[in-house]
């Protein structure tokens, strides 16, 4: 890519960071409509009552709307903090943790040589990752996706590397906080990790019990009728919803014994795949492909949730499929779903309006597993992705066009510069769409995305 990756000099390259730094800034300022940190602003309104007037949990409604918390008591335990501080401190708070996570995730995908990278391989990885529109949500709402994904991938470190002591501690933390990383335990039972997984058991069940000392009503009252009122949470047909119960509800069948079927095959997939992975070693592609099934088989998966994805691109990118992980990744920057989200009627409605989740569920289908070998580090395994760029001597790159290109279209590189040489090449040929989307709206009441 020769208008995007490979500037000769350092002033060249200070003037292409630059430009796509004021592109990404515009970009974000202009196209999604920021969330007003909805959903910290929840976490807040919730501690508070609770703490300074005697409100019961899952009471509080955000004003003039219907929502509130919806998250396990020991979510609430956990931002208790919140309970101390003004609203703009916990913003700012919230920033600091999300932009923490981000760099531990990023810093395990990228392996031992981030610090070869340096300074404008970062810098353009970073500019890529700001398009993402589920890390853009993620940190617009205040949401808590990346802290548990960061949860998640350091117990995948701790297997991987064979420092299991405590292995299971992040997944059982990250399933008491919210309920959807509780699929990572199936993955340690089918691994036979029995030890990790009683540890991530007893984390989550010791967590849960702590809660419930603190507020046995608000317990009692979560496990036995708010988990089962999806309508807390939202209209399973929005469009934000990318999972297979959003699939069916936007078709007019929100039934749940198809549902079910479809969650009973989707978790076969997930079984039979996962158990492959785990026969060659490849622990970081068995996490990968649970994080995608959590995402599919929740009754509700909204865009934000998709983080979870982000380790299947660079693990596609390593096995040899650096366009299509490129495009794939290009798509999920557009917010190209929200072109449907008045009617997501007809074939058009039906395969655009659900985009992100047939790319969910193609990677569980296709992504590759047994790349790593038994016995190798998770960071020796992520050294692999992120070997030093060839030299200008011996180009491995081959110019797509010698236009500059357009920051969305910069994001296969951006993000490959780092976590991949690979994902840079041959360039992405997917630029986002012209068409007005969903996320120039004005702000919905309940903005799960770009309403």
């Amino acid at each position: 890519m020769r208008g995007l990756g490979r500037p000769r000099t350092d002033r060249g390259r200070l003037l292409l960071v630059l430009a796509l730094v004021a592109a990404v800034t515009v970009f974000t300022a202009t196209v999604p409509l920021l969330r007003d940190w909805f959903d910290l602003r929840v976490y807040y309104g919730t501690v508070h009552t609770w703490v300074h007037h005697g409100g019961r949990i899952y009471d509080y409604r955000v004003p003039g709307t219907t929502y509130g918390f919806t998250y396990p008591p020991f979510a609430a335990v956990g931002m208790l903090p919140m309970a101390m501080v003004g609203l703009p401190v916990a913003i700012a708070a919230s920033l600091l943790l999300n932009l923490a996570a981000l760099a531990f995730v990023l810093r395990v995908l990228a392996g031992p040589g981030w610090r070869r990278r340096g300074w404008y391989r970062w810098a353009l990885a970073l500019c890529g990752l700001a398009l993402f529109e589920p890390l853009r949500d993620t940190f617009s709402f205040g949401q808590v996706n990346l802290i548990l994904l960061a949860l998640v991938l350091g117990d995948c470190c701790l297997l991987r590397s064979g420092r299991g002591r405590l292995a299971g501690a992040g997944i059982g933390l990250a399933a008491a906080i919210k309920l959807t990383p509780a699929l990572f335990i199936g993955m340690l039972l089918i691994g036979r990790k029995w030890r990790a997984a009683g540890v991530a058991t007893a984390v989550a069940l010791a967590a849960t019990a702590l809660a419930a000392w603190a507020d046995p009503k608000a317990s009692r009252f979560y496990w036995t009728h708010a988990l089962w009122d999806t309508s807390r949470v939202g209209r399973l047909d929005y469009v934000s919803n990318q999972s297979l119960q959003g699939v069916l509800a936007r078709l007019g069948h929100p039934d749940k014994p198809l549902w079910a079927i479809a969650v009973l095959l989707t978790l076969a997939v997930w079984v039979w795949r996962t158990r492959r992975a785990m026969a060659a070693g490849d622990w970081t592609t068995a996490f990968a492909l649970t994080g995608l099934t959590a995402c599919l088989v929740s009754p509700i998966t909204w865009v934000h949730h998709l983080v979870w994805v982000l380790p299947s691109f660079v693990l596609l990118a390593r096995a040899g499929h650096p366009r299509i992980a490129g495009a794939l990744y290009a798509v999920m920057c557009t917010s190209v779903v929200w072109l449907w989200f008045d009617d997501a009627s007809g074939v058009d409605g039906f395969l655009g309006s659900n985009l992100y989740t047939w790319i969910t569920l193609g990677l569980l289908l296709g992504l590759p597993v047994g790349q790593s070998r038994p016995g190798r580090s998770p960071l020796s395994r992520f050294a692999r992705v992120t070997a030093p760029a060839p030299s200008t001597a011996r180009p491995a790159t081959t110019a797509v066009s010698d236009q500059p290109e357009s920051s969305s279209g910069a994001v296969a590189a951006a993000i490959g510069t780092v976590l991949g040489p690979a994902l840079g090449r041959g360039g992405l040929a997917r630029r986002p769409s012209s068409e007005p989307t969903g996320s120039t709206r004005p702000a919905a009441a309940k903005p799960q995305s770009s309403s």
